[in-house]
């Protein structure tokens, strides 16, 4: 007990609910939810339960809370996770989000995780590689969103940095991934220098088909939709590993 009389946050991680005791509170609301959905809801950093000292999640009610505000919007508003966890992220800092969806189910507020919930290196979230509703851009659209002139797109697309579809359009991250090659042609480098990175983007594509693609192959829809699961949640790792690689390698040459 702690000086005020409360339980502490140990005691209070012994006290939660196990991983099957949440599904079977969701399940009356949520009949597709299922344990591998909540544990990539947890992968995705929507909920934050404590852990036994032997590694077993403990969901606290406020967490039980926070899976039902997830699963409704997601459910009846078509919400894409990295829009949830904004939402659940002011609703943490004592923020209303602005612009709330009409009818969407009442926000938490001040959901506290019982661990710290911190992520050291904010590094990417399974949430990051939502595909989310297609959107198209146009050469036009992708010039003026991105700042770029017509050579740039062209030499962007030339050594496959960029790759417009069939029908001509453009997928939602050429956006980003122009800006982001602008940026650092600032430095000196020029889009053929970057080849590589579209190359080893490539390879981890195919690493990814080649685990999820027997899954996909199933009719069963619960097997998809966790072959989806998988594919972000792996995206999010490898990007993360390439990330934390860069980082050593980059302290090396500083010789830290």
């Amino acid at each position: 007990m702690t000086a005020a009389g409360q339980p502490g946050r140990q005691e209070a991680r012994r006290d939660g609910l196990s991983i099957g005791a949440v599904l079977a509170q969701l399940r009356g609301d949520f009949p597709d939810v299922t344990i591998s959905k909540i544990r990539f809801l947890e992968a995705e950093g929507l909920v934050r339960p404590g852990r036994t000292p032997s590694g077993y999640r403990q969901f606290a009610p406020a967490d039980v809370e926070r899976l039902r505000y997830v699963l409704s919007a997601q459910r009846d508003h078509y919400l894409p996770l990295k829009v949830i966890k904004e939402q659940l992220d002011a609703a943490d800092a004592g923020a209303q989000p602005p612009a709330p969806v009409p009818s969407a189910p009442q926000l938490p507020r001040r959901l506290v995780p019982l661990g710290d919930g911190s992520d050291p290196a904010g590094l990417p979230a399974a949430a990051d590689f939502e595909t989310g509703p297609e959107l198209r851009l146009t050469q036009e659209d992708l010039l003026e969103q991105a700042g770029i002139d017509d050579a740039t797109l062209a030499e962007l697309c030339q050594y496959g940095l960029l790759r417009p579809g069939a029908a001509g359009f453009f997928g939602p991250e050429s956006v980003l991934i122009a800006r982001t090659v602008k940026a650092m042609t600032e430095f000196g480098l020029e889009p053929r220098h970057l080849r590589a990175f579209r190359a080893a983007a490539d390879r981890e594509v195919g690493l990814l088909e080649q685990i999820v693609t027997p899954a996909y192959r199933h009719r069963d829809a619960d097997a998809k939709a966790r072959a989806d699961e998988v594919v972000r949640e792996l995206a999010a790792l490898s990007v993360t590993l390439h990330t934390l690689l860069v980082k050593a390698g980059i302290r090396g040459v500083a010789g830290d």
